[in-house]
């Protein structure tokens, strides 16, 4: 069933990408998507061995050209990543890439003489994944709360913890929820369709800006809208947007982030490996999500918490079912995933404080988990049909409204959460420095939950509110 869900979502983002055909990977296997026909190289000597290597091994390449290359200068590109034409992007369908896959296969033995890789497919990066939230949203009644609930504490600009949110932009209406009055950044692109329709992944970055304000009042909040395009974007411009972010600001204490790719390797991402050395170098910590394919495949950059040189500079976080003891159905897992936070059926603000605004599902759900799990997640409840879903075009799809606060699903909002804790931990303990207030936050609790068996660390905000798990797990 799992399979379904990234294939309505490969759709889904080709759409939002008409001009970047996309494959899946690995050979069609579901676990990413990429752009087809190219591959990434540092800029400079190693992407000239890429290129002769790829002329060397491919004749049928033998018309690639210069032109094929696009090198922009440091002063521009920061990221320091080239794009290299290696096959007409126009051939083929969406099951793999042969010609991609080749070229990586041909510049192995280089890598072994250099110690380090040399290429990489250029990965689409999207918000947490599958290649989506762990779910939809959903309304709530209109007396509802957020849960978490508001902590204790007011909002002192002198002494307010820093934290960008680096997501889909803020919603029009935002500064109409209390909690978010505080809040700036860029607006959400096209919030609605034509039909007036609230289109898929708008509200993601206000829901997560809510959270964190929720959990921690006395924080900056800036949010940046660098994944509105369907919450997604190629690896190849990723690295320059988080560079731009921080740029705008300068670096923030808290960088949340719920977004990201696997990339069926272990070293991370090469579109931004610049970046994540420089922030290696500053103070800020980025607190990533681990993503919603219900797999042990690192997710990137969440991943990178697991890397020698960056245990302080990342966290990466996973999400707890709704009562909280185990890990959500969706969540990833394995050793890379440092805590766990709530993160099912979260309630935050989303739109339509002002004005209500309709909204029609993409998926629909399962009459089963689609991961296996027995107990009534997010992959049943609440039940609806979905436009994407529905092939046969037999099923009516459900239109519902939002009129301000939602309930939502993901890795992408127990992130939030984490990074709400790590800023109410600097400001009860005046502690300026967010690694050393994660590493004291991480030492101090005593927290646990149980995924796949293992007792793993549980960030649990003192004023979440635990949801009841309608059937037991049979699995865990």
């Amino acid at each position: 069933m799992a399979p379904q869900r990234f294939r309505e979502q490969y759709d889904q983002i080709q759409r939002s990408m008409p001009d970047v055909p996309l494959a899946i990977g690995p050979d069609d296997a579901g676990e990413f998507l990429y752009e087809k026909g190219v591959v990434l190289a540092r800029d400079g000597e190693e992407a000239r061995l890429v290129e002769d290597t790829v002329r060397q091994h491919f004749t049928t390449f033998a018309g690639l050209t210069a032109d094929h290359v696009r090198r922009a200068s440091p002063e521009t590109n920061r990221s320091g990543i080239t794009r290299i034409q290696v096959a007409d992007p126009g051939q083929g369908d969406g099951g793999g890439d042969p010609a991609v896959a080749g070229a990586l296969r041909a510049l192995r033995e280089p890598e072994g003489r250099t110690g380090r890789r040399l290429v990489s497919r250029n990965h689409v990066v999207s918000i947490a994944v599958n290649a989506c939230p762990g779910d939809e949203p959903v309304p709530v009644e209109a007396d509802a709360q957020p849960n978490p609930a508001v902590a204790d504490g007011a909002h002192t600009p002198d002494s307010a913890v820093g934290v960008l949110v680096i997501d889909t932009g803020l919603m029009n209406d935002y500064r109409s929820y209390p909690l978010l009055a505080h809040t700036r950044g860029d607006a959400q692109v096209e919030e609605c369709g034509d039909d007036g329709i609230l289109r898929q992944y708008c509200g993601h970055g206000t829901f997560i800006a809510g959270l964190v304000a929720a959990v921690a009042p006395n924080t900056d909040i800036t949010v940046r809208g660098t994944l509105n395009d369907a919450g997604a974007i190629l690896e190849s411009e990723f690295g320059e947007k988080l560079f731009e972010a921080v740029d705008q600001d300068g670096w923030p204490d808290v960088i949340s982030l719920s977004a990201g790719t696997s990339n069926g390797r272990t070293d991370g991402l090469l579109g931004i490996d610049a970046f994540m050395r420089e922030l290696r170098q500053q103070r800020t910590l980025l607190v990533a999500a681990a993503g919603n394919n219900s797999s042990a495949t690192p997710f990137w950059p969440a991943a990178y918490a697991d890397l020698p040189g960056f245990e302080n500079a990342v966290l990466s976080i996973g999400a707890l079912r709704g009562d909280g003891e185990f890990g959500a159905c969706f969540s990833n897992h394995g050793a890379w995933v440092k805590a766990y936070a709530p993160g099912e059926r979260l309630t935050s603000a989303l739109t339509g404080f002002e004005t209500p605004v309709p909204y029609v599902y993409q998926h629909s759900t399962y009459d089963t988990c689609r991961y296996g799990f027995g107990y009534a997640c997010t992959c049943r409840h609440p039940r609806h049909t979905g436009v994407l879903s529905d092939e046969g075009g037999s099923g009516k799809p459900d239109q519902v409204m939002f009129e301000g606060l939602a309930q939502w699903s993901g890795t992408s909002f127990a992130t939030p959460v984490a990074v709400g804790m790590i800023a109410a931990h600097m400001t009860a303990r005046a502690e300026t420095d967010p690694r050393k207030a994660r590493t004291q936050l991480m030492d101090g609790n005593r927290e646990v939950a149980e995924v796949r068996g293992a007792n793993v660390p549980a960030l649990i905000p003192a004023t979440w509110s635990p949801t009841p798990v309608a059937l037991p797990s049979t699995r865990t």
